[in-house]
């Protein structure tokens, strides 16, 4: 999809101001900065940006939470929370999501196949607007799990197959990543703060349907 990734490589910005509060974990040397409480906080801070369309973003009720629903017909779109912390700190981000299925024609290495059923931006700002990159983890149509590659829009923006293929559609995966590893990995060199994380279900540039959910997500600063 070719909106978010070259919004995120011009560096577009969004204007809302977030301060999240940080939870200590009780027994534990280690805090949490909540991004999305969804059965506490609902939608509130999260702001839709559509480039082709709109994906459907709803809450509901998903075996006994609350959680975000999306449904791409052909579109594009996603929701942005803007959150500055510093990833040398808060460095682990936990999430859960579940898609329907994949992306029928998707593929990573292509502009025309570059959809994804469910995907989780961490946006890294740059001093100057073409500086700025991100991380991009995917549930991914056919790169293996676990591979890397930029992505077919922009080199700036990383794509990390965090889950890949059918064989756990349709149940809910609970996943976390060391953010500060995984950038190291893919620029070869620390990042600097970063200042938004996003999630996005598209279909626009493959001309199918999806539907993915995302669980809570959250910034700890161990694992």
């Amino acid at each position: 999809m070719a909106g978010m990734d070259a919004v995120i490589s011009w560096g577009t910005r969004i204007l809302l101001v977030l301060w999240l509060g940080v939870i200590p974990i009780a027994g534990a040397e280690s805090a949490e900065i909540a991004v999305g409480r969804f059965a506490v906080d609902g939608l509130s801070g999260w702001v839709p940006k559509s480039f082709k369309g709109q994906t459907a973003y709803r809450l509901v009720s998903d075996q006994g939470r609350w959680v975000v629903e999306a449904n791409s017909h052909a579109a594009a779109s996603g929701l942005i929370r803007e959150i500055h912390f510093n990833p040398r700190e808060y460095r682990y981000l936990r999430w859960s999501w579940k898609v329907a299925h994949t992306i029928s024609g998707g593929d990573e290495r292509s502009r025309s196949g570059d959809d994804y059923a469910a995907r989780v931006y961490v946006v890294f700002p740059g001093r100057f607007f073409w500086q700025t990159r991100a991380v991009n983890y995917i549930w991914a149509n056919i790169l293996p799990q676990g591979q890397s590659l930029p992505n077919p829009y922009s080199a700036g923006v990383m794509m990390v197959a965090v889950e890949s293929g059918a064989a756990r559609t349709g149940q809910w995966v609970a996943e976390e990543r060391d953010m500060l590893a995984d950038y190291r990995r893919l620029f070869g060199e620390d990042p600097g703060e970063a200042e938004a994380i996003a999630i996005m279900t598209d279909t626009d540039d493959t001309g199918t349907d999806a539907t993915a959910w995302y669980g809570d997500i959250v910034i700890a600063t161990k694992p």
